[in-house]
């Protein structure tokens, strides 16, 4: 293997993924709280003679049930961002692993970043007309912390063009 083989170096490379608070085991443990206050509500609505009130108890959990699970599905997606010698790639993998790949000449690539108020901004890499959001799914202290990291692997990457 010679020099010319070598793989670029690598100025930034980070996997983005949205947060979730609430462990696996966590989920388990809100859902048989809840699940069993429930089920001994309805039983006392059940002896005072309120039995179709039971029926919504269940609703009731099914629906915070369902309400994480998908709050999980969509922790499933992943957002890659790496900045090479050569380029820097984008990609997404969405909930159903669906795959979407962009790449940008680093030279012709901007960042901006948008601040709206101290609670909302954007992130996004712009290059010949084309405009890609990074980290939609990130907080705001998240994206602007990217924002920043980004932006100076970027100007790490320009010196080592111009060797200093």
């Amino acid at each position: 293997m010679s020099a010319t083989d070598a793989a670029p170096p690598v100025f930034f490379d980070a996997r983005l993924q949205p947060y979730r608070s609430l462990s696996p085991r966590g989920f388990g443990a809100v859902m048989a709280v809840l699940g069993g206050g429930s089920l001994v509500l309805s039983v006392g609505c059940v002896l005072l003679g309120a039995w179709p009130v039971t029926g919504f108890f269940g609703l009731d959990a099914a629906l915070v049930y369902l309400a994480f699970r998908a709050s999980y599905r969509s922790a499933r997606k992943i957002e890659r961002v790496r900045l090479t010698s050569s380029e820097l790639t984008v990609e997404r993998v969405g909930v159903r692993g669906e795959r979407h790949h962009w790449r940008f000449e680093p030279a012709w690539a901007r960042l901006v970043f948008e601040e709206i108020d101290e609670n909302e901004n954007r992130l996004l890499v712009a290059s010949h007309g084309r405009r890609l959001s990074l980290g939609a799914f990130l907080g705001p202290a998240e994206r602007r912390r990217l924002y920043r990291e980004l932006a100076d692997a970027l100007a790490r990457w320009r010196q080592s063009l111009t060797g200093r």
